[in-house]
């Protein structure tokens, strides 16, 4: 291992250790937790802030098996199948530091990296990939999931996966980065969006919302969004084209009429999606013949109803999105370098009050993202 001279790595650190499955009395405040070392194509980084995300929380809750049909919650399930419990579907090891989108400092190499690399300022690249292989999906892992992650002061990752990045922006404002908004451009990758493109967004206002609506703007679309009354301006700030308050919907989970009114009139070509939930099936009536449907996500809920005439009569298609391109991290940093892509961040907690931080990213009442600082 190879240190900065100007750092010091102590032996331990500070971390909040995920111990199992369950509600967030699982997350143990640890003031002396071994502090890890890089291994051979590893760094060490010391973080400066990390961001909150679904996934952290939907594994810990263990909201991925099959076996949850509800909402996302900061809850446990306790109808949870051990055997799926992760959003791989195999089986997650604990005890597990979580946190993936971190900003920080490399203070230490191992062996096979370069020694230039010692004191670069860094985000993470979330996706854990096999060097041989970096495409196959089947043989990809998640920072803070298949490894330890940035809710601690110090953590290790593979060097590709330790992006330097250059910018005045705090790091506080670099951790709401690397996953909300590297969801968002992989799914309008995957969606093919273009400046021809009228996209529908969902839950505008949340991390991954937000960034679609930034990230759909630079790509000439018109975007048309959903979100609280109160959130109505910011998000019109953010490039909307349109945007409304959420449906009310009735017993049956239809829409006002009021509101499907609304948006009959736009020929929306592109649904972009993290919400699913009891609204979905009359948000897919909206698509126009040719249509296409991307997901990353069901905060609202999984499980929804497809009247599968809609989609093979109407020529829609339906894609899903989880690991990203390789293209789109590289992407992602240039337009933050260069300001295409601003950060919204809604609040700052220390580390140690992870159980508050994660209960404000649940509540959903701020816009952007959330951060906690070791």
């Amino acid at each position: 291992m190879m240190t900065a001279p100007s750092f010091f790595i102590p032996e331990t650190m500070q971390a909040m250790v995920t111990m199992g499955h369950g509600g967030m009395d699982q997350m143990v405040f640890q003031e002396n937790w071994p502090c890890p070392r890089p291994g051979d194509g590893q760094v060490l980084v010391k973080i400066g802030a990390c961001g909150l995300n679904n996934t952290d929380i939907n594994t810990r809750a263990g909201w991925y098996s099959k076996s949850v049909v509800t909402a996302t919650t900061a809850s446990g399930h306790q109808s949870i199948d051990e055997s799926d419990p992760s959003w791989g579907g195999a089986p997650i090891a604990f005890p597990r530091i979580q946190g993936a989108d971190i900003c920080g400092e490399i203070v230490a190499i191992g062996s096979g990296v370069e020694p230039s690399r010692l004191g670069q300022r860094v985000i993470s690249d979330c996706w854990l990939r096999d060097p041989d292989a970096p495409e196959n999906k089947n043989k990809t892992g998640y920072f803070g999931s298949e490894c330890d992650g940035g809710f601690a002061q110090y953590t290790v990752l593979p060097d590709r996966n330790a992006i330097k990045i250059s910018s005045s922006l705090s790091d506080a404002e670099l951790a709401t980065f690397s996953c909300s908004y590297s969801t968002a451009e992989g799914m309008l990758t995957r969606a093919q969006v273009t400046e021809k493109d009228t996209i529908l967004i969902p839950g505008a206002s949340g991390g991954v919302g937000s960034a679609l609506v930034q990230l759909a703007k630079h790509r000439g679309a018109r975007i048309l969004a959903l979100t609280d009354k109160a959130k109505v301006a910011d998000i019109l700030a953010l490039g909307a084209s349109r945007v409304l308050p959420r449906p009310t919907l009735d017993k049956n989970g239809v829409p006002d009429p009021f509101f499907t009114a609304a948006l009959a009139e736009e020929k929306i070509t592109v649904l972009a999606d993290v919400v699913g939930g009891p609204a979905w099936p009359a948000l897919i009536d909206l698509l126009q013949a040719g249509g296409r449907y991307t997901c990353s996500g069901a905060i609202a809920g999984p499980m929804v109803e497809l009247d599968l005439r809609t989609l093979y009569l109407r020529d829609l298609t339906f894609t899903g999105s989880t690991v990203i391109d390789l293209d789109v991290m590289p992407r992602l940093v240039r337009y933050i370098e260069t300001g295409v892509v601003k950060p919204l961040l809604a609040a700052r907690y220390k580390l140690s009050e992870l159980h508050q931080a994660q209960a404000a990213f649940i509540a959903k009442k701020h816009i952007g993202n959330i951060v906690v600082l070791p």
